[in-house]
């Protein structure tokens, strides 16, 4: 344990404030990801019906809600990750922002094969909706990456243009 651990013996407090704006960025990142998320994943579930063809027609419309909603968990965990890190300078922001549009699709369709490997557990039979929820998560996230791509840019502009600058780095770094 560090000096950062609040559980340290030797934790004190931070003078900078710098702990308590990373904090916030990484709530106020987690808000924003999930905010940009839902417009996008409402369009990309119109977009997974024909990849789960093979399933019963009645179920395209409760698996396209579960996509949105497994996917949510993901990509707010990817902003509050990544929130800290783009107040940094303009280079870490546009880094930052690659990282977001990359790992966008990735979380949220990651998160939709686990919520398929969990019914699979449910139903009991040897029915294997991963691997559809695999095909329509890629298939779906292929087909919508330049509006991915625009929301890991307003993302990050808005995230800098709503969090304070970070402290400069103090000049003694002994408590």
């Amino acid at each position: 344990m560090g000096p950062s651990n609040p559980w340290s013996p030797d934790w004190r407090p931070d003078p900078t404030g710098s702990r308590l704006l990373s904090i916030r960025a990484a709530r106020r990142g987690a808000w924003l990801a999930a905010a940009l998320y839902l417009p996008i994943a409402l369009l990309s579930a119109t977009l997974i019906a024909s990849p789960l063809a093979g399933l019963p027609s009645g179920w395209v419309g409760p698996i396209a809600a579960l996509a949105i909603l497994s996917g949510l968990p993901g990509i707010a965990l990817l902003g509050a990750g990544l929130g800290p890190a783009a107040l940094g300078s303009r280079i870490d922001a546009l880094v930052v922002g690659v990282a977001l549009a990359v790992g966008a699709p990735v979380a949220a369709t990651a998160s939709f094969v686990i919520s398929g490997w969990v019914i699979d557990s449910w139903m009991g039979d040897s029915s294997d909706l991963a691997a559809p929820f695999l095909r329509a998560g890629v298939s779906a996230a292929v087909q919508v990456a330049p509006l991915v791509v625009v929301g890991a840019a307003t993302w990050v502009a808005f995230l800098r243009r709503s969090s304070p600058p970070p402290a400069p780095p103090s000049a003694s770094t002994t408590p």
